[in-house]
């Protein structure tokens, strides 16, 4: 959130979420930042981010910029990044259907994985 708005649409969204060049603004962003409440020592289930190469709202490099984070502390992180989606992240049903099957196998095998099959 401390440079959001250098990155692509980010400067539309400044009278929404405010100002972090103004520290009173910035006080509050920092509240609502994930990425600057990760700690290393604490612990975290598997985490699946996915971004989108095109995104031309939230620019991914957020979402590489948390993925690094997450790794360099030794959390489990999966991170993807195709090319083509936009902010929606899927190009078509296709696309859409391989992104929801990806949400549900990851939960599947990771967070949910001590559950018996049915």
């Amino acid at each position: 959130m401390k440079r959001y708005t250098k990155l692509t649409a980010g400067p539309s969204w400044v009278s929404e979420y405010g100002d972090p060049e103004k520290p009173e603004d910035w006080a509050f962003l920092q509240e609502l930042s994930a990425y600057h409440h990760v700690e290393p020592q604490q612990s975290y289930p598997p985490i699946l981010l996915t971004t989108s190469a095109r995104d031309d709202r939230v620019h991914p490099g957020h979402a590489r910029k948390m993925a690094a984070k997450l790794a360099a502390q030794g959390h489990c992180v999966y991170f993807r990044e195709p090319l083509e989606g936009g902010h929606a992240g899927a190009t078509d049903n296709a696309h859409l259907a391989f992104n929801i099957a990806l949400s549900f196998s990851f939960l599947r095998q990771t967070i949910a994985s001590e559950m018996p099959a049915r």
